[in-house]
């Protein structure tokens, strides 16, 4: 895709979740570079404590949207009012989610329900009402899913949480072909351990989805496993490596160092499970039509089913 948009100053980015953690650290890179804010927030305090960072440091302050993002009517409505702010909206980061931990084996359509609804509903919920948007604004545009090095790493007490990074991983993938005909670029971001309190996610279930099979976990044990997230990247890195991405149009952007072995495990895991044998000629044509398409969408230029077979 073409690098040669304009710079990121006076664009509009609307950011979810970005009052606290990476959401914030996004907002604060984003500020940095030039770019004016619509921020979603649930809480009241962490609003506050956001909008003094902003004023603290003389710049425009942000506009605050209060915003569940399992509301797919409050979200249409955040997206009317942020273009009726600022007459335009080109970038969206999709940030906001739970981080929610327990046996997959033992969990109920509760626990599927709300994280799936969060972590993947929340971006569906945002694409669907943003994009309009988007694609009507000109210059430099750019939309960033936010998922999590879940997204490639299963871990025995996240399936659920795997899940749903796992979706928004293939859905970013595949949505960054769709934007690039429109100029709009699409990036998946995947963080590791960040100093945040994601931690507290499992206080703060509520009451429509209390019937849960994962079992009881206190105060003192979910602290104690809070603890791992204060050796974590400070969020603020986190969003100038988001920033740094965007501008560079990578469709993936990792922000951890310290996963190369589990990527080459995944690889030589994979390359030692294709089956050793011949392959039919119309069965690589296909998939080398299919690699054609993939190519031909990173250079702006739209496919059909058409161009598949």
């Amino acid at each position: 895709m073409s690098n040669e948009n304009g710079p990121w100053e006076g664009r509009v980015a609307f950011v979810t979740g970005a009052v606290t953690g990476i959401g914030l650290g996004v907002a604060q890179a984003f500020s940095d570079a030039g770019m004016r804010l619509a921020l979603s927030y649930r809480n009241e305090k962490d609003k506050l404590k956001t909008a003094q960072w902003f004023t603290d440091r003389g710049r425009e302050e942000p506009l605050f949207v209060k915003l569940d993002v399992t509301d797919r009517a409050r979200f249409a409505e955040v997206a009317s009012e942020v273009s009726e702010h600022f007459g335009e909206i080109h970038v969206l980061v999709n940030n906001a989610g739970v981080s929610v931990f327990g046996p997959t084996d033992k969990a109920t359509y509760d626990d599927y329900d709300w994280i799936m609804g969060v972590n993947f509903g929340g971006v569906v919920n945002s694409l669907v009402s943003f994009l309009p948007y988007l694609k009507e604004a000109t210059g430099r545009r750019h939309v960033v899913n936010i998922a999590s090095m879940a997204a490639f790493l299963p871990g025995p007490q996240a399936g659920i949480y795997t899940a749903s990074k796992f979706a928004v991983r293939g859905l970013t993938e595949s949505l960054r072909y769709n934007l690039a005909p429109h100029g709009i670029g699409c990036s998946l971001c995947c963080p590791a351990l960040t100093r945040t309190n994601a931690w507290t996610s499992a206080m703060k279930r509520p009451a429509g989805f209390g019937e849960s099979g994962f079992p009881e976990t206190s105060a003192e044990q979910l602290a104690e496993f809070g603890t791992a997230f204060e050796v974590g990247m400070n969020p603020r890195e986190v969003g100038d490596k988001i920033l740094k991405g965007m501008t560079q149009q990578h469709g993936l952007i990792l922000t951890h160092p310290e996963h190369g072995p589990d990527f080459k495990e995944i690889y030589e895991a994979s390359m030692a499970a294709l089956p050793d044998e011949a392959v039919p000629e119309a069965r690589l044509r296909i998939e080398e039509l299919r690699r054609d398409a993939m190519r031909k969408a990173e250079q702006g230029i739209g496919t059909d089913l058409a161009d598949l077979t």
